[in-house]
């Protein structure tokens, strides 16, 4: 559905030549993906029910699994919406809209709003859409004592992830905004409506209290897991942002996008979007070419990795220097 602009890089396109021989979705990779992955997150949901008549500890523990298991549907979802999971438009929008339902996400309009971020990451002048809300420090510093305490509010760790993330997936994605086009608004009326029906089909089957002490934990733990892959993105140091007359689409992928090297549980959890600088070199590359593109080819054995221990002192950016183009913490805010 969305295909990325490859004449931004008009002085060298060697790599365009490199990410296109891994653009091509594979059928059988694909079905089995999703039919596994679908499989396994259903049986996570059989055993968290199961559990429920020994122990709701249990029934928790189990729910970390099925979160990641529901984040690696969010990443298949993701793929349809950039057109890189099946060849057939109609085949992807069927099972983007399924995925969504199952993530709580509008199929059309998290896929609009997603293809405006890759269209403007990294671009100082182009933010608002689809990323985490940055502000320069310049933009801090003229801001009202209210517009500060909101700011610091919203970038708090607390408010981001054990707050913001859920109440999106849970509460947010639940109604239409002004700027929605028509098909962004039936998405999220597609979306209610089939979580509808599986609240009450389940609640007629297991009771509304089991259905509740069982999905919510599920889209609360995969909404912060999710929000924390997609933070860290972005938010790393050293990492390429610009105004618009300088912004390079090839610099914001590899250098603006970060190549978080997880642990291979993670990293299957997280369906390889820590090879984010491949994404974003090319959206139409599917989740599982995007590892094997990495390690063969030479252009990307520059690229430094962000590892699991690292990405937590990404925490403490809080803001862009343009000065000295780096993202800075509030503390160092109080020595420039």
């Amino acid at each position: 559905m969305n295909s990325p602009d490859f004449h931004h890089d008009t002085a060298n396109t060697s790599w365009v030549h490199i990410v296109k021989r891994y653009n091509h979705p594979n059928p059988v990779k694909s079905w089995f993906q999703f039919s596994s992955n679908l499989l396994l997150y259903s049986l996570a949901w059989f055993l968290m029910f199961e559990s429920l008549s020994i122990s709701y500890w249990i029934t928790l523990g189990l729910s970390i699994p099925a979160a990641g298991m529901l984040v690696r549907l969010f990443i298949i979802y993701h793929d349809c919406g950039h057109g890189s999971y099946f060849k057939s438009g109609k085949l992807r929008d069927s099972i983007g809209l399924l995925t969504g339902i199952l993530t709580f996400t509008p199929y059309y309009h998290w896929s609009n709003n997603h293809q405006v971020h890759h269209d403007t990451a990294g671009n100082l002048d182009k933010r608002g859409t689809g990323d985490v809300w940055t502000m320069t420090v310049a933009e801090y510093n003229e801001s009202s004592r209210w517009g500060k305490i909101v700011y610091r509010f919203y970038r708090n760790p607390v408010t981001m992830f054990f707050v913001g993330a859920p109440f999106v997936f849970i509460i947010g994605n639940r109604f239409t905004k002004k700027r929605m086009n028509q098909k962004g608004r039936m998405s999220v009326y597609i979306t209610n409506a089939g979580l509808l029906v599986f609240l009450v089909l389940m609640s007629q089957l297991i009771g509304l209290k089991a259905f509740i002490l069982i999905q919510l934990p599920i889209i609360s733990f995969a909404g912060i897991f999710g929000f924390w892959l997609f933070y860290v993105q972005h938010q790393f140091d050293p990492s390429y942002w610009a105004r618009n007359e300088d912004w390079d689409y090839k610099r914001v992928a590899l250098e603006g996008s970060s190549y978080f090297k997880l642990p291979r549980v993670l990293q299957f959890f997280s369906g390889n979007i820590g090879f984010h600088h491949i994404h974003h070199l090319s959206p139409m590359i599917p989740n599982y070419n995007l590892s094997r593109c990495h390690r063969e080819n030479a252009l990307f054995s520059s690229i430094k990795p962000l590892t699991f221990w690292q990405s937590f002192r990404t925490l403490t950016f809080r803001l862009y220097d343009e000065k000295k183009n780096e993202l800075i913490s509030f503390r160092r805010l109080k020595f420039i």
